[in-house]
């Protein structure tokens, strides 16, 4: 790409390699000091790592476009245009309308019983067994059973649904071993879904028999339904999941910050706040630079592309007080975890009542959770664990 970027700064780093997958946080400050907006050579993308100029771009699709894909490469860029993600108003806002309408507040509330029922019988069982997997016996459970048949997917689609959706976020970053390896999962997916008889494989009532009644309506092109069901896969599943395993990791390490919860369960949605703040799921999406765009006092020029980093923002010193610190007690509503303006999380609702039911449940249950050796899922673009062993006093 011919571009003016001689006089930005630059870091030589790849973002995708394992090593910076495995310790991303010294990679992100080092970034935040760099500058506002830091070219990376071996993206050909420009970086932006603090708060105040990641969020101010997630509000700014009209420059910062997500049209034109939000991967690190161009395959899946071209692939994914015309999705709810790969999209801008007007064409988003119709079909967020779709598959946001069951993630709502006022409707979950409908579903917010028989969550916090399955949390606690959940939670009763690993209590007796004393010790378990945080991530595959704790965190995985509702997005696998109630998650799942709410969007109502047969046995097979329900049982690759984790596999499916590690592969959505990889494929979001460069086409490196790990990007290209998921493509066969991506493919399956496509297959799965775009199967001509899949509203009939869909149980009556469920999430995805809804996108395909509002084709029915005229409120979406019916050759977008599978597009639309793929969006119920990635942000209903390990997002959350690493989120909650996260949780545990945190108060296993800093038993003095469960403790505070434990006294005052207000503290609950803080703590959730908190937690996604410092370990944030989502490490960052690109956009299009539409056109010439001024960050602070870094010139990038229209047609580049911008990696977004939310997990890094989450930790900027210019934002936060002493960043890198877990804090229950801090103000953390504004994090980025979830994203910012248009394109904010749909399942982020969902995705609170899921770890809310939980913790209800263990503060009143758990003195303290012993931790074993956390184990990281490698993904191009999510950061979370593959296993956290656990017990609990």
């Amino acid at each position: 790409m011919n571009i003016a970027h001689l006089d930005v700064p630059t870091y030589d780093v790849d973002l995708y390699s394992d090593e910076v997958l495995r310790d991303p946080y010294p990679h992100y400050r080092r970034l935040r000091e760099l500058g506002a907006a830091v070219w990376l050579p071996r993206h050909d993308l420009y970086a932006i790592g603090r708060f105040d100029e990641v969020r101010a771009a997630l509000r700014n699709p009209t420059v910062f476009s997500s049209a034109d894909g939000v991967a690190a490469n161009g395959n899946v860029n071209e692939m994914s245009r015309g999705t709810t993600l790969a999209s801008d108003a007007p064409l988003h806002d119709r079909l967020r309308a779709i598959i946001g309408a069951p993630l709502s507040p006022r409707s979950l509330e409908e579903i917010g019983p028989q969550i916090r029922a399955e949390a606690r019988r959940l939670v009763d069982d690993l209590l007796e067994r004393k010790q378990f997997d945080a991530v595959t016996d704790l965190a995985q459970y509702l997005p696998l059973t109630i998650v799942s048949k709410l969007v109502g997917l047969e046995d097979y689609g329900r049982g690759s649904m984790l596999r499916w959706a590690s592969a959505t976020f990889n494929v979001l970053g460069t086409m490196n071993e790990r990007g290209c390896a998921a493509m066969a999962d991506i493919h399956e997916m496509r297959s799965y879904l775009g199967v001509p008889d899949i509203r009939e494989r869909l149980r009556p009532g469920s999430w995805g028999r809804r996108i395909f009644e509002a084709a029915d309506r005229g409120e979406v092109e019916p050759e977008r339904c599978p597009v639309l069901m793929r969006d119920y896969l990635g942000p209903s599943l390990d997002t959350t999941i690493f989120a909650t395993a996260n949780l545990i990791l945190l108060f296993g390490r800093h038993p003095d910050q469960w403790q505070l919860v434990r006294e005052d369960p207000k503290l609950i949605p803080s703590a959730i706040n908190e937690a996604l703040r410092l370990e944030s799921p989502i490490r960052g999406f690109t956009r299009c630079v539409s056109s010439n765009a001024t960050v602070t006092d870094v010139l990038i020029p229209g047609g580049s592309r911008a990696l977004l980093l939310y997990a890094s923002a989450n930790r900027d010193e210019r934002k936060w007080q002493d960043p890198e610190r877990f804090d229950v007690r801090r103000r953390a509503n504004d994090h980025l975890g979830f994203g910012n303006g248009t394109h904010m999380c749909a399942g982020l609702h969902l995705a609170r009542l899921e770890m809310t039911a939980l913790l209800e449940v263990l503060v009143e249950k758990v003195r303290s959770f012993d931790i074993g050796e956390p184990v990281l899922a490698l993904n191009n673009v999510l950061r979370g664990l593959a296993s956290l062993p656990v017990r609990v006093n």
